[in-house]
């Protein structure tokens, strides 16, 4: 396995900075965001397409460090009903997967977007429950008319690209849990899978380990993000939250980094999971702690993952 880091936490440094300081501190990838709401200061999507030149020396930048690219993030919404906002999001898809093609980079990173309700609605509608009965239509509407087609278009021109999809599971979109990610990946083929960012998972409740063995061969990349999960305000309003991230002595969870909110013991069942389903990739560390810099954050996590990760292929069963 290796330790990666979501370049975005620096998006104010210039990339070959942001390498430097990364790779000093531990880090063999980098996972690029390309635009929406992936910040893109780090990539120049038009020019990497067009210019095969500036194409190498932006690779030979990283891998004369000794890195790789774990993989391209574009999270935006190709679902939504505003048409301009759904286009922008499905170019930009295409030219990041397109992109990754030419840059043997495997795996592109994207939510799976939440549409609107029923036709002519104008903001996307996220159903969390089968009740009052018009929810059921709804999600009907959504998963059958606008997503399904949608995905199967997307993971279509994905593996003729010879990339495949990480779908970040999150609350708020379509594919907010691993049952969502199966049912999707079930109608649309192996090309698209999981992006499984822990963080987004366990304010739900759920455990990762039995989320990891569910998804198996669906995890495409993996993100390393840690959550506290404030019991005491759970136990007054349960998990969903929408408070504002920066209300943390009030909110019901609050993203942390690695080892803030699950300790050592937690990390090493979560990689040694992924193992077992055959995941043996990268980690890349999405930094989102409030409560810390940058810098702090980033190098306490890359600590706690080198006790935590298994680095070297597994040994002979001498004893077996």
């Amino acid at each position: 396995m290796h330790i990666g880091v979501l370049t975005a936490l620096y998006q104010d440094l210039p990339f070959i900075e942001v390498l430097d300081k990364v790779k000093a501190m531990g880090v063999t990838a980098v996972e690029i965001g390309t635009g929406a709401f992936a910040a893109s200061a780090h990539i120049d999507l038009a020019r990497l397409l067009t210019e095969k030149p500036a194409r190498e020396a932006y690779l030979d930048e990283i891998h004369q460090r000794g890195m790789f690219i774990s993989a391209l993030s574009c999270h935006g919404n190709p679902l939504h009903p505003d048409p301009a906002i759904a286009d922008h999001a499905d170019d930009l898809f295409r030219k990041t997967v397109h992109l990754a093609q030419l840059m043997a980079v495997p795996v592109v990173n994207t939510f799976s977007g939440l549409p609107a309700g029923c036709e002519g609605d104008r903001t996307p509608n996220w159903v969390t429950c089968p009740w009052p009965p018009e929810f059921l239509e709804i999600l009907d509407y959504q998963w059958n008319r606008v997503a399904i087609p949608y995905w199967k278009d997307a993971a279509a021109f994905a593996a003729d690209h010879g990339v495949k999809i990480g779908i970040e599971i999150h609350p708020g979109m379509l594919i907010y849990n691993v049952e969502t990610l199966l049912r999707m990946r079930s109608e649309v083929g192996p090309a698209l899978g999981a992006n499984l960012d822990p963080s987004h998972l366990v304010w739900n409740g759920v455990e990762l380990v039995a989320a990891i063995r569910a998804l198996g061969e669906a995890i495409h990349h993996v993100h390393g993000k840690d959550c506290y999960v404030d019991p005491l305000n759970v136990a007054v309003n349960g998990c969903n939250d929408h408070k504002p991230y920066h209300h943390i002595l009030d909110r019901s969870w609050t993203f942390r980094t690695i080892g803030y909110g699950h300790d050592l013991k937690f990390w090493k069942d979560f990689v040694s999971a992924l193992r077992l389903v055959g995941y043996d990739y990268v980690i890349s560390i999405e930094h989102e702690d409030a409560l810390m810099s940058n810098d702090e954050g980033l190098v306490k996590a890359i600590t706690l993952l080198k006790e935590a990760m298994i680095f070297d292929p597994p040994g002979e069963m001498f004893w077996a």
